[in-house]
């Protein structure tokens, strides 16, 4: 059985992906030793080492896209217009209160002091905290104050966060990449198009031309043995409503990528 490391990206809805790449992973007997994740990756990747990732899954497959709009509890807070306390009230019931220390893999979630200017990695103390600081999207969910400092979500300086992996002994470093500017072979895609330029598109699509170009920056900087690559265009980021066909492809994108490494 081999270990790895496992790095999930950040990518919004997409990071529904990450469920099916772990799920495939264990399938074919990979261990899972270590986990370092961004925004939505931090928080699938907190759910596995806490054993909650199946409850979360039968959770969200469930929802649709009235069911998200209800879980948004808008604010007029000028530092955002998501408060995000109905999403994590959720999510306590899945988590409960623990530390990061005491899960029974080495886990990192990774966010953006913009206080300090800096990216921080969370390998320590309360994980609810580290979880809400590492999601909070900028100008859209408000962001965490932590000891007089603003955290916002990690993917703004470091959307695949392979870093925090380097010094683990495992015989595998494999990147989970939400943001990859490839062709899409799945059925599943956004309907959008550029026609109607909304708020939310021109949002959107700036985010996924950063995060596509800083994780092709970090992947250069620390190479990881697989990287599964899952086309940014199967969907927009707020589209948590589609469960069932990301997961899916997290899984076939896996097969993939193994299928190449090792035949």
């Amino acid at each position: 059985m081999k270990s790895v490391s496992l790095v999930l990206g950040s990518g919004g809805a997409r990071g529904y992906a990450h469920i099916g790449v772990i799920e495939e992973l264990e399938a074919q007997g990979y261990e899972i030793k270590s986990i370092s994740g961004s925004s939505i990756g931090a928080l699938i990747g907190a759910l596995y080492a806490c054993d909650k990732l199946e409850n979360y899954k039968r959770w969200v497959k469930t929802l649709s896209k009235l069911d998200v709009l209800k879980l948004l509890d808008i604010t007029f807070n000028s530092s955002g217009f998501i408060k995000g306390d109905k999403v994590f009230k959720n999510l306590d019931s899945l988590l409960g209160k623990r530390d990061i220390e005491s899960l029974p893999l080495k886990f990192t979630a990774v966010a953006t002091d913009i206080t300090a200017k800096k990216e921080i990695w969370f390998q320590k103390g309360d994980l609810q905290t580290a979880i809400r600081a590492s999601i909070s999207i900028p100008t859209i969910v408000t962001p965490q104050k932590i000891n007089g400092h603003f955290f916002v979500d990690g993917g703004v300086l470091n959307p695949l966060p392979v870093a925090p992996t380097i010094s683990d002994m495992t015989d595998l470093t494999i990147c989970v990449n939400l943001n990859a500017d490839i062709p899409n072979p799945y059925k599943s895609k956004s309907k959008e198009s550029f026609e109607k330029l909304s708020y939310f598109k021109i949002m959107q699509t700036s985010i996924n031309l950063m995060q596509t170009a800083l994780s092709r920056y970090k992947t250069a900087e620390y190479t990881p043995d697989i990287t599964i690559n899952i086309p940014m265009s199967i969907g927009d980021f707020y589209e948590f409503h589609k469960a069932k066909e990301f997961i899916a492809i997290g899984k076939e994108a896996t097969k993939k990528a193994l299928y190449e490494k090792f035949g």
